[in-house]
């Protein structure tokens, strides 16, 4: 049947660090010029991104929202165009996700 001999061992992840493919930290890519940058906690998984970049796009103002994901941590969330930060907040709470300030 299979060959255990061949099989590539992965390492496990703690619970603490998310998964064993996600990094535990935001990576330390550059902001473009006119983007702000917020805190999310509590997004453990790319359909909680999906749900908070879904919110924060279709906020007036907003081009863009990003972010990028640390299982268990402070995500990054990114927005591009001229959006309130209340209204940020405000979209972040309503996705169920916490709203750190920076």
């Amino acid at each position: 049947m299979f060959e255990s001999e061949n099989r590539t061992a992965l390492p496990l992840a703690s619970s603490a660090g998310g998964c064993g493919c996600c990094p535990s930290e935001p990576s330390s890519s550059r902001v473009g010029t006119g983007d702000v940058e917020f805190s999310v906690e509590g997004l453990t998984c790319g359909h909680c991104v999906q749900t908070v970049e879904k919110a924060v796009s279709a906020l007036e103002g907003v081009e863009s929202a990003s972010i990028e994901l640390a299982p268990g941590g402070r995500s990054r969330l990114v927005v591009s165009g001229h959006a309130d930060s209340v209204a940020v907040r405000e979209a972040v709470t309503s996705a169920g996700y916490t709203f750190i300030n920076n």
